[in-house]
């Protein structure tokens, strides 16, 4: 057996030297044509699973109701109430919570592996029978109002649902925002419909991972596989942009910070610009390292924190710079933000940064593999996009890559400060 030499540092291995591979899931569908997309990976007897239901903003013909809906699948069934179905769960020493998003709505369970047979029934009550009901949505009608009062008090919180109204429109499933009066106007009738609609009858995909029992297949099938699940019609809507660029609100007259949102339009993952995008935000804003910390937070110290982000929507996506600061230097900030466009979009990034950058993306991707969890959630991100395995791999060949000079020309195509909106909440 070779013996270590303790007195030598071991030698150090650029990351973007690794050689990535993305486990691969088992597929199957089950008897009403869900399909199951599983990942068998992980030391512990855990298990995590995920029903993702075509019932996100999307759909809705009314704000909120798809929200409520999901919120309200785990408060009550025809013969349980709230607290007997958590009461369930809980026995089990499980987890279920639910979510609502843009294009989706998801339930998720974490379990142990040997529960899951137990538990799976349970869900399909939560499909199948749930009955929103009405002292339920009073309750929750008057908390979202009470704390949506207290969120109008803050500049982040209002900034964010106005950068998103600016890029895609009131109307636009991304650019939705709610008010008291939305969520007075809500009806039980209403979400009962939606309920029926696109959970009882709508499009369902079922995700799964951990400790995989040998029967999962027979168990998913035996408790969804005769359920009437069909295909949604997928509703695209135009953004409608708004006019006015840059916009000053003051939200709080003794504000002592604004909130900067610098944001534009941008072509989903599907465009071919998109991967090399990517590199591009990292170095821009999109790391601790990158030029944004550098100097607006290391250098000028206007700030704690900015970031750059490529914005996670399915349909059109966007190019956000967020940060809090001071109200006073707030369009000092802007400008810096601005004199780092103009850099990268004038001089063409060195290989030392360019390494740094590469080195950092392929280790936070080698970090979102650590784990079945974390494997699971960036396959569901490739297939509810659309996309395959090779998406995956061509990300890591363009970080291995792309040259300085694709990523100079793209700082000059995108990062143009007149494509922006410009908006400061103090």
């Amino acid at each position: 057996m070779k013996v270590l030499d303790r007195k030598k540092n071991p030698p150090i291995v650029d990351a973007v030297n690794f050689k990535l591979n993305l486990k691969p899931y088992q597929k199957f569908v089950l008897d009403n044509g869900v399909e199951v997309y599983a990942v068998d990976a992980g030391a512990e007897e855990v298990l995590q699973t995920e029903w993702i239901f075509s019932a996100g903003n999307a759909q809705e013909e009314k704000n909120l109701v798809a929200a409520t809906t999901n919120f309200l699948l785990r408060n009550g069934t025809s013969t349980k109430t709230a607290f007997q179905i958590n009461e369930q769960f809980d026995y089990y020493g499980s987890y279920i919570n639910r979510a609502c998003y843009n294009e989706t709505a998801t339930i998720t369970l974490h379990s142990l592996t040997r529960h899951i047979d137990n538990l799976l029934p349970k869900v399909r009550e939560l499909i199948t029978d749930s009955v929103m009901p009405q002292e339920e949505l009073s309750i929750y009608q008057q908390n979202m109002k009470q704390r949506l009062k207290v969120s109008l008090k803050k500049s982040d919180f209002v900034a964010g649902r106005l950068i998103d109204v600016y890029l895609y429109g009131e109307k636009h499933p991304y650019g939705k925002y709610s008010s008291a009066e939305d969520f007075d106007a809500l009806k039980r009738e209403e979400l009962v419909d939606f309920y029926k609609k696109y959970y009882q009858q709508g499009k369902l995909i079922i995700f799964v991972a951990g400790k995989l029992p040998q029967n999962l297949e027979q168990l998913l099938n035996t408790n969804f596989g005769d359920l009437p699940f069909a295909n949604v019609i997928e509703k695209e809507t135009a953004p409608v942009l708004g006019t006015e660029k840059k916009i000053r609100i003051t939200n709080d007259p003794d504000g002592a910070q604004g909130s900067i949102r610098i944001a534009r339009p941008f072509p989903n993952r599907h465009h071919p610009d998109f991967l090399k995008a990517q590199i591009l935000n990292a170095l821009f804003g999109g790391f601790f390292g990158s030029r944004l910390m550098s100097n607006i937070r290391e250098d000028k110290g206007y700030t704690y924190g900015i970031h750059s982000y490529l914005l996670n929507h399915v349909q059109q996506s966007g190019w956000l710079v967020s940060t809090e600061a001071g109200k006073d230097v707030c369009e000092a900030t802007i400008e810096e933000v601005y004199k780092e466009m103009k850099l990268l979009r004038d001089e063409p990034v060195d290989a030392e940064e360019l390494l740094l950058v590469r080195n950092y993306m392929m280790g936070s991707i080698l970090g979102d593999l650590d784990g079945p969890f974390q494997i699971i959630a960036r396959w569901k991100n490739i297939i509810l996009n659309n996309l395959d395995e090779k998406y995956f791999y061509d990300s890591i060949e363009t970080i291995k890559t792309v040259s300085a000079e694709e990523l100079q020309a793209l700082a000059q195509k995108y990062l143009q400060p007149d494509d922006f909106y410009e908006l400061v909440v103090v």
